[in-house]
């Protein structure tokens, strides 16, 4: 299954848990796991609290690590300004994998999982929901 997300780009936290949450009920998995991956090499998709000072830290986290305005070898190579976005996307990654109990996401109380877009521009992002059953022996 999949669905696509609008996004403004420059980290934009966009939360996607119940999109995930509607494609793990609607493939009738009753156990297993969801392999939720994002297309695209400026993006990343993890889990984390939905609050705004988490955001906040990890956003100012990342500057640190791979700020926007450095001179980047990408800048150069393709003329675009998204050489920070290639690498946070590299860090975080594009993908995450979730158990699926009793045909739901077992998330913890305060875990939703969230798309981040790093890119210099808005874009629409599209994510594959892989559910695969456990088998019983």
């Amino acid at each position: 299954m999949r669905f696509t997300v609008p996004t403004k780009g420059h980290t934009d936290f966009v939360n996607i848990t119940e999109e995930a949450k509607r494609c793990v009920r609607e493939s009738g998995v009753q156990e297993g796991v969801a392999v939720i991956f994002v297309e695209g090499s400026t993006v990343a998709l993890t889990t984390m609290e939905d609050e705004e000072g988490i955001k906040e830290d990890l956003q100012s986290m990342l500057e640190k690590v791979a700020p926007e305005n450095f001179d980047y070898e990408h800048h150069k190579r393709w003329g675009d300004r998204n050489g920070a976005a290639h690498i946070r996307s590299a860090l975080i990654g594009t993908s995450t994998v979730v158990p699926i109990e009793e045909r739901a996401l077992k998330l913890g109380t305060w875990q939703d999982i969230f798309l981040i877009d790093f890119d210099e521009k808005p874009r629409t992002r599209e994510v594959h929901v892989t559910c695969i059953s456990a088998t019983s022996q």
